[in-house]
């Protein structure tokens, strides 16, 4: 399963520029929001999975990733 079929979601604070700064505080909040977004994803029904083109499978794989393990694009 390739990480780039999942988007950013709502919540996740975003900067502008080639090259984000930010505070340990920002980064704490972004891993906390990813955590609170994967276990959401793993609670889903199997019919809302499959509206999002996502198999069981797939959502508990995403949702057993740690929180810091997110891709680069989701943090600007």
């Amino acid at each position: 399963m390739s990480s780039s079929i999942f988007a950013p979601l709502h919540g996740l604070p975003r900067t502008t520029g080639a090259q984000p700064s930010r505070s340990l505080v920002a980064r704490l909040r972004m891993a906390m929001a990813i955590s609170r977004q994967r276990r959401a994803l793993a609670r889903l029904d199997d019919a809302r999975l499959a509206d999002l083109g996502l198999t069981r499978k797939e959502a508990l794989t995403e949702a057993a990733r740690p929180m810091w393990d997110a891709p680069r694009n989701w943090m600007c």
